[in-house]
């Protein structure tokens, strides 16, 4: 045990970071044209809630998964932010 939490808290913040994931994934098949900052956002929650869990239950393989989820999530999310700001800067002055 990493984290000094309860075996019941972490198994609901586990719970909760699978339904996020769950749902991200379910969101962005079912929309063509899902909004990045809802996947990626609601990806990268779930999985810091599966973190706080694995960090009370080790299991160092599913601990790394997690970690390259974030870090894609993260990534899905600065390149949504980079693309907005593109397309602001297009739209021009006034627009």
């Amino acid at each position: 045990m990493i984290l000094p939490l309860s075996h019941a808290l972490a198994n609901a913040s586990g719970f909760a970071g699978m339904a996020c994931i769950i749902f991200a994934y379910a969101y962005a098949t079912h929309n063509k044209l899902p909004n990045p900052f809802v996947q990626h956002g609601v990806n990268l929650a779930g999985a810091g809630l599966l973190t706080v869990s694995l960090l009370v239950n080790l299991n160092p393989a599913s601990l790394v998964l997690e970690f390259f989820w974030a870090s894609i999530a993260i990534w899905g999310l600065v390149k949504a932010w980079r693309a907005r700001g593109r397309a602001r800067g297009a739209e021009g002055p006034g627009a």
